[in-house]
C-alpha cells in the first residue's frame, strides 16, 4: 500500500534537468553496446565476465533512470516577462 502511494506521489523536474538525464541514459547504451561488442574480442573467459557484468549495470542504471522520467512531470520553464 504504501509503495502504491509512493509511486503515485507526482513530483516535477526542470527541463534542464531531464535533459541531463536523457543524455546520460544515451551514454550509457552507447557505452553498452560498445562494451558488449568489446567482450566479444576477448580470450579470457573471466575479463568475458566481467565485461558483461559491467554491461549488464550499465543497462539496468538507464533502464532505472528511464523509469525515473516516465514519472517525473517537467516542470514549465519560467516565462521570460513577469506576468
Amino acid at each position: 500500500m504504501m509503495e502504491n502511494r509512493l509511486l503515485n506521489d507526482g513530483f516535477e523536474i526542470s527541463p534542464r534537468f531531464r535533459h541531463s538525464l536523457e543524455e546520460r541514459i544515451e551514454c550509457l547504451e552507447r557505452d553498452a553496446e560498445r562494451d558488449e561488442a568489446d567482450a566479444m574480442r576477448f580470450m579470457d573467459e573471466e575479463h568475458i565476465r566481467r565485461q558483461l557484468k559491467l554491461v549488464a549495470a550499465q543497462r539496468a542504471e538507464a533502464l532505472r533512470m528511464r523509469m525515473f522520467l516516465d514519472r517525473a512531470k517537467t516542470r514549465l520553464p519560467r516565462p521570460l516577462i513577469a506576468l
